[in-house]
């Protein structure tokens, strides 16, 4: 979203909070030096914002002299009438204090052009009703307010209510002007704030954004330098974890901390509009909850978009999905957080009078789970919720699936990856947690959809009761959950006539040993993935009477050749007297194989060797076909990541192992926040845990990052506002070749900001000696821009 989104907030904010922005830069920035002392160049920026403030507000209020640009050698100032300040007595503030009004600046910086020069009295009243004269672009080689001088990366902006020139972080904001037809214009900060005060009366009403949270002043000095913050997962989430009882007592006193967890919103959230100018956005927040019904009733092409906060929002829209008509709410914003997107299809109740406001709160949630405990959602992961949760008491929260043989026709979807969130019950959450497999594919069944299907209906009966006779009963802890049933990523199960298949990654070889270690000697249970090669699965149906039976379900209209299977069971129960090899059965959704304790031995000593291994079932002396169960070994990694391009040139991303960072890395300045999500490895061979000399190579990623975002700190509101809020930097280190690739929207960076980059990274290779005999590396990693709530 461009920068004129978030000056729009600002000014949404300011406008409905009964604040103002035209606080005085040596305040501001003396709040700033507080906070991060021995900064350089704060005292410099002080001093001339502290000779410049008087000056500044009477401009505030009589507006721009009529000759804008005049030499610099002119000493001679003109004061203001007593009748001019007579005029501009209405120029108070709401608080009853009156705007202060000097007779004319003593002093003027002489590398500040433009003076005060003699103005109409009726000026003060006209600032924002007539057109101003613009001061030419060759006339203005810096700001009018901070003095920074203009280049190929900090721009000019003319204010449209004063007509001078400023740099983007003095002219970031937006108001309605007359002469514009009612229409928002972009306007510097003082002008801003004399146009607020002028109304700040009429409208004392305060409008908070959907967490609670008041949206930060964006007015901000151009030169103020990055701020660093490093925050590893392990110290978030021991102090997310410290004291819940804490941050819901602040909760209750004040929802402005960005540090406590977000209350509830009683109201709908605001609502971002197109104003027609392609990157120009606004808000609005008075549109009552029929009107927007009434909109989506009528079949807009456009969904609606609700800010939840500065940085996630919510679109909406009803569809009409496989013949149903659905809420679609998605969210937007996740990703800057290390989060896939999450995307709830529910179905719409008879004569539905209101939105589904629970998402929004649960959505932030999510957010807020990601960005202080680093909490993230996956597939076949859940999430809770409290009670009267979209008006039931038995809806317990969401379990998260990715897209797979579905229809996604019609829907309003969000960038790669995002999940789709099931609505679950209360019976159901013992399921979620232990096994969720099993109830997704309970879903599937009840709804007809192979695997399961997109949407949530409400209100509905649950498909599972109190967990009784159930095998799982003796490989899960279903009271306090302490052990469950392990799954190696990847790990499929293929059932045919006679022949059972269990296929192994060799890549997760790690994890497989570490679920054998862990496991009792007489029985090796696993958990399986879903087998997406299969045409149908076996699925566990537990009747009225808590019984539980075996089905299977399958793709539309296709014959079953392999069936997939939720989990195995190798049992070394099996004696050599029994006058059998081995037994196979079904048992439930899984499959149990009874073995003896010797072919138990060699099992375990072939999947510690990584070796192939077939169990043959039947009886010794055969009297009919025998049946065969291999586990198979496979190089062939499961895809993931589908969908995911590289922003730097349109790369595709998919099958390549990525690790998120949550929030290690994070730099603020000028009122946004660049943060470092995840790092991808592009070469196939190159896997995070067997690179040679790992720690060199994570401490060499890590200060490369670093390196990348103070390179990029003074820029930040540039890039934003030019759309580029994704970024990613690839780095190409082999024996003495050094690249590094920035970009964004699948465009490398302007060469300036290249050219920037590779000094500042080159440089961090060079100077240590240890990384330059580390095995060859291909990284990619992504960067976000946000607005910074802190």
């Amino acid at each position: 979203m461009r920068q004129a989104v978030t000056a729009t907030l600002s000014v949404w904010g300011e406008r409905r909070f009964g604040y103002s922005t035209l606080k005085d830069s040596s305040e501001s920035l003396l709040d700033e030096r507080k906070l991060r002392p021995g900064l350089k160049e704060d005292s410099v920026i002080e001093e001339k914002e502290r000779a410049e403030n008087e000056q500044e507000q009477v401009e505030a209020v009589l507006g721009p002299p009529s000759s804008p640009v005049e030499d610099t050698h002119q000493s001679g100032t003109t004061e203001p009438s007593d009748a001019m300040l007579e005029s501009c007595q209405d120029q108070k503030t709401s608080d009853g204090m009156e705007a202060s009004l000097v007779s004319g600046p003593k002093n003027i910086d002489s590398g500040r052009k433009g003076s005060l020069g003699a103005l109409p009295v009726q000026r003060c009243s006209s600032l924002g009703t007539t057109a101003p004269q613009w001061v030419p672009d060759s006339q203005a080689p810096a700001c009018m307010k901070c003095g920074s001088k203009f280049s190929f990366t900090k721009r000019r902006h003319h204010c449209r209510a004063c007509g001078k020139v400023f740099c983007v972080v003095c002219c970031d904001l937006r108001y309605k002007l007359t002469h514009l037809g009612g229409k928002e214009g972009r306007v510097c900060v003082t002008c801003h704030s004399t146009l607020i005060n002028r109304t700040l009366r009429k409208d004392q009403k305060k409008v908070w954004f959907a967490d609670n949270v008041l949206p930060q002043s964006e007015s901000r000095s151009a030169n103020s330098s990055p701020i660093h913050r490093s925050v590893s997962h392990t110290q978030s989430a021991g102090l997310a974890q410290a004291d819940v009882s804490d941050l819901r007592a602040a909760d209750e006193v004040s929802g402005l901390s960005s540090n406590t967890k977000p209350t509830p919103p009683k109201d709908l959230p605001p609502i971002l509009t197109s104003t027609g100018v392609k990157g120009d956005y606004t808000l609005e927040e008075k549109r009552t909850e029929s009107s927007l019904l009434e909109e989506l009733e009528r079949g807009l092409a456009e969904p609606l978009v609700f800010v939840l906060n500065a940085n996630l929002l919510a679109v909406v829209k009803i569809v009409s999905y496989v013949n149903r008509r659905c809420w679609c709410v998605m969210s937007k914003g996740m990703h800057a957080v290390g989060q896939p997107e999450v995307v709830i299809l529910l179905q719409c109740l008879p004569e539905e009078k209101r939105f589904p406001t629970d998402i929004f709160n649960h959505f932030i949630q999510i957010y807020w789970d990601a960005q202080t405990a680093g909490k993230l959602l996956n597939h076949l992961s859940h999430s809770l919720v409290s009670r009267g949760f979209l008006g039931n008491n038995e809806h317990a929260g969401f379990v998260y699936v990715r897209p797979t043989f579905q229809s996604l026709e019609g829907l309003p979807l969000p960038a790669p990856p995002f999940l789709f969130g099931l609505l679950m019950l209360r019976a159901e959450v013992p399921w979620a947690k232990a096994f969720p497999l099993r109830l997704m594919l309970r879903l599937g069944a009840e709804y007809r959809f192979y695997p399961c299907p997109l949407f949530s209906v409400r209100f509905r009966e649950p498909l599972f009761g109190p967990v009784n006779n159930s095998i799982m009963r003796l490989l899960v802890d279903f009271r306090f959950y302490r052990y469950t049933l392990p799954t190696v990523p990847g790990l499929v199960v293929d059932l045919e006539a006679r022949s059972t298949c269990i296929r192994i990654p060799k890549t997760h070889h790690p994890e497989l040993l570490k679920a054998l270690n862990k496991s009792n000697e007489r029985v090796l249970a696993l958990g399986a993935c879903f087998n997406e090669q299969a045409d149908s699965h076996l699925i566990c149906v537990q009747t009225a009477d808590g019984q539980y039976q075996t089905q299977a379900i399958s793709i539309h209209s296709q014959p079953r050749r392999v069936t997939g299977s939720c989990f195995f069971v190798f049992s070394g129960a099996l004696k050599p007297s029994s006058g059998y090899l081995a037994k196979s059965s079904i048992v439930e959704d899984g499959l149990m194989v009874q073995i003896t304790m010797e072919t138990m031995a060699e099992l375990r000593r072939c999947l510690r060797d990584m070796k192939d291994f077939t169990v043959t079932c039947g009886k010794l002396h055969p009297a009919e076909r025998q049946e065969y169960v291999h586990i198979q070994w496979q190089d062939e990694e499961p895809r993931f990541n589908k969908g995911i391009v590289s922003p730097i040139d349109g790369k595709s991303m998919e099958s390549l192992t990525n690790i998120k960072t949550h929030q290690r890395l994070e730099f603020r300045a000028n009122g946004k926040l660049i943060r470092w999500t995840e790092v991808y490895y592009l070469l196939k061979d190159q896997h995070p845990n067997g690179l040679n000399n790992h720690t060199s190579h994570n401490r060499l990623t890590e200060r490369l990052a670093r390196a990348f975002c103070l390179a990029l700190c003074q820029s930040l509101c540039l890039l934003k506002e030019d759309g580029m809020t994704k970024l990613a930097l690839r780095v190409i280190l082999d024996g003495q070749k050094m690249e590094f690739l920035a970009g964004s929207n699948g465009q490398r960076l302007p060469a300036p900001y290249q050219d920037c980059l590779n000094q500042s990274l080159m440089s961090v290779v060079q100077s240590n000696s240890q990384y330059q005999g580390l095995a060859a590396c291909q990284l990619e990693l992504i960067f976000y821009i946000l607005e910074d709530t802190s």
